[in-house]
């Protein structure tokens, strides 16, 4: 097994969430490098409701495939809340998803004093919602804990965004 059974079970939970809310969801990752995207198709049915994913660790492939202005990357940073923002609401505009979340940060070793290992910023773009970007500092914990860390994170910022769609789905209905 890739991935740990607590973690599977998150994503498990995630994916049916989704599933029952009708929602797709899709994934834009650089120092992931696609294991959100992996884990949620290590799931049998997964096509259901993860649409697709784009690894993008290179600042060309940010630009290349999700349209980030050189300018924006070169001016923040590739790991900064700018890129992250930028990150999450192209992936929703290059797929067919209703939520995305977007991964960019330093799995380490390495980093400086203003951008350690560790450092980790989050995107989360619903359709017809304002980008709610989250910066993490998960400590120099190590390249592959800090990169397991971030695939939590993801999980629970799809959690909130298909709560977030459905709490306004309802009330609209209502």
């Amino acid at each position: 097994m890739m991935f740990s059974e607590s973690l599977t079970r998150r994503a498990e939970d995630v994916l049916d969430h989704a599933r029952t809310a009708g929602i797709m969801m899709a994934t834009a990752e650089s120092c992931t490098g696609g294991l959100v995207a992996g884990l949620l198709t290590s799931i049998a049915g997964a096509s259901d409701v993860f649409e697709r994913g784009f690894v993008t660790y290179s600042n060309e492939s940010k630009t290349e495939l999700l349209g980030i202005p050189a300018t924006i990357i070169a001016a923040h940073g590739a790991v900064s809340a700018e890129v992250a923002s930028r990150m999450a609401t192209q992936c929703l505009l290059k797929s067919n998803a209703d939520i995305a979340v977007s991964i960019t940060g330093i799995a380490g070793p390495g980093g400086s004093a203003h951008k350690p290992a560790g450092l980790v910023y989050f995107g989360l773009a619903l359709r017809d919602h304002p980008v709610r970007v989250v910066c993490k500092r998960l400590g120099d914990r190590g390249r592959n804990n800090v990169r397991l860390a971030a695939v939590e994170t993801a999980l629970a910022l799809f959690s909130e965004g298909v709560d977030l769609i459905a709490e306004v789905e309802t009330r609209i209905a209502d």
